[in-house]
């Protein structure tokens, strides 16, 4: 099977639903023929669509969100790029309310939002506090927001279809450290069904859940513990909303232990509701207490020893799992 990049994913993605269906398009910052987005397709690809398929916008996010919702209402397919995960807090009042719209008018099955928005994860080496937020647990505490966060290439590019023809709103965040990961991705076209853990490495003694490039970091700590005999069991739910608790369970049931780890930050992060999931339904089964590996709840500094003592790192999850085993 061919291998490509992470942010080739996207791009077959997008280009592979243009085609699909005439009524996705695609807008938003740097995504034009000059920008230098990843979802911005090939040249190739923007001049097959034209500039009605593919708006560039200038850093205009509340119209963006809320323009876009309500394109998807009006029966067209947007996917919404900010480009940067933390460009998606000035447009958060339209995010949330788009979540809000089909509840709100008593689910009625006329009315829907097939909107994505997207954005990337830049914490590590992003040049400090304004690019390199995380606004994961933000967007989870949104109801009616679907939540993706995609690890490989494949899971990318069957995610991402999956979100553009869902008929809700869905946040797919990606992580611009994975854009240039290698991958097997299928030629042919799949989907990728949301709310489907997937365990990443088998393991007996501990169980870490991890997203994205929190993924990476956990496996590389694997890589050493077990060379101390420490087996771990790493599981990556793959979509927040929904969640696949079920397969985490199991894996502790099995295990015992449980970290979290979560680039967010700690303070009322995806670790807490996940650990608070975990012991409200396996407290009994649980060897240690729940231990959670995130960010410090201070702004990212640009100083990289710095930016090291503040954020998750390989030696930081080690060290969780050690501690589950005392």
């Amino acid at each position: 099977m061919r291998e490509i990049y992470l942010y080739q994913a996207i791009q077959e993605a997008v280009s592979e639903e243009m085609r699909r269906d005439e009524r996705v398009f695609l807008t938003g910052e740097a995504v034009g023929p000059s920008g230098t987005s990843p979802t911005r397709p090939p040249k190739e690809i923007m001049e097959e669509f034209g500039e009605h398929r593919v708006r560039e916008t200038g850093i205009v996010e509340q119209m963006l969100a809320a323009g876009s919702a309500g394109a998807a209402m009006a029966g067209m397919r947007p996917i919404v790029d900010f480009m940067m995960a933390d460009f998606m807090f000035p447009a958060w009042n339209e995010i949330m309310q788009a979540g809000l719209w089909r509840s709100g008018h008593g689910g009625a099955e006329n009315i829907s939002i097939p909107v994505v928005y997207m954005s990337g994860l830049m914490s590590y080496g992003s040049g400090g506090f304004s690019h390199s937020r995380a606004p994961i647990a933000n967007v989870w505490h949104g109801p009616g927001l679907k939540v993706v966060l995609p690890t490989t290439p494949y899971d990318t590019k069957g995610l991402l279809k999956t979100a553009i023809r869902d008929n809700n709103p869905v946040v797919f965040i990606s992580h611009r450290l994975l854009y240039r990961t290698q991958g097997p991705v299928p030629e042919e076209e799949y989907l990728i069904p949301f709310g489907e853990a997937t365990v990443r490495r088998e393991g007996k003694d501990v169980t870490i859940v991890a997203l994205s490039y929190m993924v990476n970091l956990s496996l590389e700590a694997a890589e050493v513990l077990e060379q101390e005999g420490i087996s771990v069991e790493i599981i990556d739910p793959r979509t927040l909303e929904p969640l696949d608790i079920n397969t985490i369970l199991v894996s502790v049931e099995k295990t015992g232990r449980l970290v979290v780890v979560d680039e967010d930050y700690i303070r009322c992060g995806i670790g807490a509701e996940i650990a608070f999931q975990v012991q409200e339904k396996l407290l009994k089964s649980l060897k240690a207490p729940v231990q959670r590996v995130g960010n410090l709840n201070t702004p990212i500094p640009v100083a990289s020893n710095l930016m090291q003592a503040v954020m998750p790192t390989k030696e930081k999850i080690i060290a969780a799992v050690k501690k589950t085993l005392v």
